[in-house]
């Protein structure tokens, strides 16, 4: 894979440089939101002969690694999907896991997210995950809340259908309650009542182990994305992967439903 030298320059070093800086070197397209979904780690784990959790443990720590190049290449937004709202009909066993798994790694990388300037983020039906995963999240959102060097949000407990299922009814509610009319329903004024309204949508949506699907995810904000797929299962995605679909991303033309540049 051959890199421009701006993106090669930071993928070689240790220096960090923001979208911006990146963009002025070499006149690149960078994404400032990068969505992953944190495919295959079962996968990773068989071919191993190995637990699925160990696949989800290796997954969970390649999600520190994922924030530490987010950072390197000047990245403002990444959001992972940890656990989604179909993930419940998975045996009781590996759900267990996962919630411990969740617990863990904030536990364990707190310090370094906060030393990174991480802020945390999430999003999802939240009151329905267990208490003690209830409190980490709000004790994590409240905590990192000065921090603005990269924000990580993690879907948990997330479906993009239910997202806009319970916005629709948000909407619903307020026409109702006569603060809002038909007419006004637009959808600027949709997108305000999502889980996160002011986190931009994402640019770069990469997909780790070969699926080629969303798997529910970010529906709504997904419209105008730019997919990259890679084969490699999510725990062995490198530096080096995530540097190929910045690349493949700096060289497409986005036209948002306009025509392309001669």
């Amino acid at each position: 894979m051959r890199f421009p030298e701006a993106i090669h320059k930071i993928f070689r070093s240790k220096k960090k440089a923001s979208a911006i800086d990146l963009s002025d070197e070499a006149g690149l397209q960078l994404p400032g939101h990068i969505a992953v979904i944190m495919d295959g780690n079962g996968r990773w784990a068989k071919k191993r002969g190995l637990p699925r959790q160990s696949g989800h443990y290796a997954g969970g720590e390649n999600l520190y690694n994922l924030c530490s190049w987010c950072i390197d290449f000047g990245i403002k937004y990444t959001t992972v999907f940890a656990f989604s709202t179909e993930n419940w009909n998975r045996p009781q066993k590996e759900i267990d896991s996962l919630m411990n798994l969740f617990l863990n790694f904030f536990d364990r990388y707190e310090d370094q997210l906060a030393a990174e300037g991480v802020r945390l983020r999430f999003c999802g039906e939240i009151e329905a995950l267990p208490l003690k995963v209830q409190e980490t999240i709000y004790k994590s959102e409240r905590q990192s809340l000065e921090r603005d060097t990269l924000h990580l949000i993690v879907a948990f407990n997330y479906g993009g259908r239910r997202e806009i299922v319970q916005t629709a009814q948000k909407l619903i509610n307020k026409c109702q309650a006569g603060q809002l009319s038909s007419e006004m329903v637009t959808e600027s004024v949709f997108a305000d009542h999502l889980y996160l309204p002011d986190v931009p949508d994402p640019d770069l949506i990469i997909r780790p182990s070969g699926e080629l699907r969303l798997s529910n995810f970010l529906l709504w904000q997904s419209a105008y994305s730019e997919f990259w797929f890679s084969d490699v299962l999510w725990p062995d995605f490198s530096k080096d992967d995530f540097a190929a679909a910045i690349n493949d991303y700096a060289s497409r033309q986005r036209r948002f439903g306009g025509v392309r540049e001669e």
